[in-house]
C-alpha cells in the first residue's frame, strides 16, 4: 500500500500507517495545508470552496473529513456530493468559488482514493503551488479558526445538471441533428457518477439508452481504467442491443472511450482525434495534446490547416500549452477531451456532446466508417512496477544515451521518435510504476517495439 503526494494532489491506499496510506489523518493534513494555502492567496472576509467526489467506497468517509478540515479553517464549504471532475471544475467558477477538490482516485482500483485539487478558475494548480501545499503540510504550517469564526457547509446537488445546461448551450453541439439520429447507445459507468451524469445528458440529448453498471455504489464491476481488455461486457451488449455505439467513462468522468457498433473499441486515442476533427471543421485553429498521445492528432490539425504541438504529460501541463498556443480544443490521449468554450479541463460530458454531433451531420455514420476516415496509427501501453532498486533516472539517462541517434524529447521523461512510430518512457505521477507507451503503424509493430523497450530496461536494472 502507498501514499503518493505530487504537485496534482495526494493519492492513496485506504486503511494502514499513517503517512504511508491515506488515512483520516492524512486526508485532514492535506485538506487543511490546501485551505490554509488558498487563504494565503487574498485577504477576504469570506472564502468558499466547492467539494464533489465520485462513488467509490471511501469517498463520503473522506469527503466529511475534508469539508470539516475546510470549516475549522473558516471556510464556507459547497457540497456537491456524488459529482464528477468536469462538474467541479465548472461549479468553481459558477459559484465565485475561491478553489474546489475533487475526491476520487480517477482509474485507479476501488482501495484508492485521492484529494485533486482547484484553483479559484477551476483548474488544476502548477508545480509551484502544489509544491507549497507540500510545504506547509510537511511543516505543519496551519492556524485553524476560533469557534464564532467557523464556516458553514451548504449542499448543491443541482450542478451535474447545471454542468449539462452548459455543454447544451454550445454552439457546436448539434441538439437536433442528434435528436433526428435516434441513436441507440449502450453506456458503461462502472458504478461510480458517470452511471448518473451521462444517461442524464443522452436524455436530455434524444438518444435511447441502455443501461450497464450504471449503479453509483463504488462496487466497481471490473478494472475501472477505460481500456479493451476491461470492457468484454460492453462489447457484448453492443452487440446483442444492436446499438450504435456503446459510451464508458472512469469513475470522475474527465476520460472517455468508444466502441463501434460492432463491439470494436473505437481507441480512447481517437477519443480525441474524432472531437478535433469537428470542431476544426466548424471553427479552424491549433491543438494541443500530451506526448503520450497519437500522432493522428497532427495529422488532422495540419489538415485543417492547424498547427500541433505536443505538451508534458498531466492535464496541467496540456492547459498551460494550450492557453500560449490559442489551441481551441487539446487533450491527452488517455480519452481525455478539454474544449476551452466550456472550461480547461478533461470532460467526457462535453466529448459525448462533440462526438454525436459529428456523427449525426454525417448522416448517422457508422461509427466503424468514421474510425476508418482517419490516420490509422496503434499504440501499446504497457508498464513496469517500480521496486526499491530500480534506478529510475538512471535507466532514462542510459536510454536517451543509447538512442542518442534518433529525435529525442526529455521534457518528460524521454521520447524517441523513430520515422515511422516512437516510444515514451515516463515515471507515472499517480502509481510506483514506469510507462511505456509505444505508437507504430500496426499493433504488432507497437507491442514489438514495447516489448524490446521493457527487455532493455530489465537488462540494465538486472
Amino acid at each position: 500500500m502507498t501514499l503518493i503526494k505530487s504537485i496534482s494532489g495526494i493519492r492513496g491506499t485506504i486503511g494502514g500507517q499513517v503517512g504511508e496510506n491515506l488515512t483520516p489523518i492524512d486526508a485532514v493534513k492535506f485538506a487543511s495545508a490546501y485551505g490554509t494555502w488558498l487563504k494565503q492567496q487574498r485577504q477576504k472576509e469570506n472564502y468558499r470552496v466547492v467539494v464533489g467526489r465520485d462513488a467509490r467506497i471511501s469517498g463520503e468517509m473522506i469527503q466529511n473529513l475534508v469539508m470539516n478540515t475546510l470549516v475549522g479553517l473558516g471556510i464556507h464549504v459547497i457540497d456537491l456530493g456524488l459529482s464528477t471532475t468536469p462538474t467541479v471544475e465548472v461549479a468553481v467558477p459558477m459559484e465565485h468559488a475561491d478553489g474546489g477538490i475533487i475526491l476520487t482516485a480517477s482509474h485507479n482500483p476501488k482501495q484508492w482514493n485521492a484529494l485533486k485539487l482547484l484553483n479559484a478558475k477551476g483548474e488544476f494548480l502548477n508545480g509551484a503551488e502544489g509544491a507549497k501545499i507540500l510545504e506547509i503540510a510537511e511543516n505543519d504550517s496551519m492556524t485553524f479558526s476560533d469557534v464564532d469564526s467557523l464556516g458553514k457547509i451548504t449542499k448543491n446537488q443541482a450542478y451535474i445538471d447545471m454542468h449539462i445546461d452548459e455543454v447544451l448551450n454550445l454552439p457546436l453541439v448539434d441538439k437536433k441533428a442528434i435528436e433526428s439520429a435516434n441513436f441507440k447507445v449502450v453506456v458503461d459507468g462502472v458504478n461510480s457518477t458517470g452511471g448518473i451524469a451521462i444517461p442524464l445528458l443522452l436524455d436530455r440529448l434524444g438518444v435511447h439508452t441502455v443501461k450497464l453498471y450504471c449503479e453509483p455504489n463504488g462496487q466497481f464491476p471490473h478494472n475501472p481504467e477505460p481500456l479493451k481488455e476491461h470492457l468484454t461486457d460492453l462489447s457484448e451488449a453492443v452487440v446483442k442491443e444492436r446499438a450504435d455505439l456503446g459510451i464508458v467513462v472512469d469513475p470522475d468522468v474527465d476520460r472517455l472511450a468508444f466502441m463501434d457498433e460492432n463491439g470494436d473499441m473505437f481507441g480512447e486515442e481517437y477519443t480525441l482525434v474524432a472531437c478535433a476533427d469537428y470542431v476544426l471543421s466548424k471553427t479552424p485553429g491549433n491543438t494541443v495534446s500530451n506526448m503520450s498521445s497519437t500522432r493522428a492528432l497532427r495529422d488532422i490539425t495540419e489538415k485543417h490547416g492547424g498547427t500541433y504541438e505536443a505538451s508534458a504529460v498531466g492535464e496541467v501541463n496540456v492547459v498551460e500549452l494550450m492557453k500560449k498556443n490559442n489551441a481551441i480544443i487539446g487533450g491527452e490521449g488517455n480519452g481525455g477531451i478539454i474544449y476551452p468554450e466550456l472550461h480547461y479541463g478533461r470532460d467526457a460530458l462535453v466529448g459525448i456532446a462533440l462526438f454525436l454531433s459529428l456523427l449525426a451531420q454525417k448522416k448517422k455514420m457508422r461509427v466503424s466508417e468514421l474510425k476508418a476516415t482517419y490516420p490509422l496509427y496503434y499504440m501499446s501501453k504497457k508498464k513496469i512496477e517500480l521496486t526499491p532498486e530500480l534506478d529510475v533516472d538512471g535507466i532514462l539517462k542510459h536510454m536517451e544515451a543509447k538512442y542518442s541517434l534518433e529525435k529525442l524529447t526529455t521534457i518528460d521523461g524521454v521520447k524517441i521518435d523513430f520515422s515511422n512510430s516512437w516510444v515514451h518512457l515516463r515515471k507515472s505521477n499517480t502509481e510506483p510504476i514506469i510507462r511505456i507507451y509505444t505508437e507504430a503503424p500496426s499493433q504488432e509493430e507497437a507491442d514489438t517495439l514495447a516489448d524490446k523497450i521493457i527487455s532493455e530496461i530489465k537488462a540494465i536494472s538486472n
